[in-house]
């Protein structure tokens, strides 16, 4: 189920680097680094949209670069699920939820975290990858398209940033 692998790749990047823009394991994730690697797990995520402010109140916006991202709005989110959230004044972070809380970039700790226990912070939508975890498309050797996503992907957002 796509859920459980979303869950899983994201309990496996705690403890990566925090990195502004970071959108490989390897060198940092920040929470839109965070957000896509776990998600790709599940299914296959659209592309990832280039360049984004830190500080951005505009949720009407990020949503609709999550939905070009190939996700939908839920009303609740369950293990799997991508939240966004209010952090502070004009700042909105994205986390993933898992069973008993939320794995988030935390950029005051340096590194992806594990965060049991309810969502600090505001809940402004959740979301889920909207083809249930299938695949579509050129699939690739091993069936996910996973390589060939990332591979191009990696050449298109480099370290400039990119928003979900």
């Amino acid at each position: 189920m796509a859920s459980e692998e979303i869950v899983s790749r994201a309990m496996a990047l705690v403890g990566v680097p925090f990195r502004l823009h970071g959108r490989d394991p390897v060198f940092g994730l920040d929470c839109v680094g965070l957000a896509s690697e776990a998600l790709e797990a599940g299914g296959e995520l659209g592309r990832v949209a280039q360049g984004y402010r830190l500080r951005t109140g505009d949720a009407a916006h990020v949503g609709a670069l999550i939905r070009a991202a190939g996700l939908g709005r839920v009303e609740c989110a369950g293990p799997g699920d991508l939240i966004v959230v209010r952090a502070g004044p004009g700042q909105l972070h994205l986390a993933i939820r898992v069973p008993d809380g939320i794995v988030h970039a935390d950029a005051a700790l340096r590194r992806v975290v594990h965060r049991p226990g309810a969502v600090p912070w505001p809940v402004v939508g959740c979301w889920r990858l909207e083809n249930g975890g299938e695949t579509h498309g050129d699939a690739g050797a091993d069936g996910s398209g996973r390589a060939d996503r990332r591979a191009a992907g990696r050449r298109d957002r480099g370290d400039a940033g990119a928003q979900l």
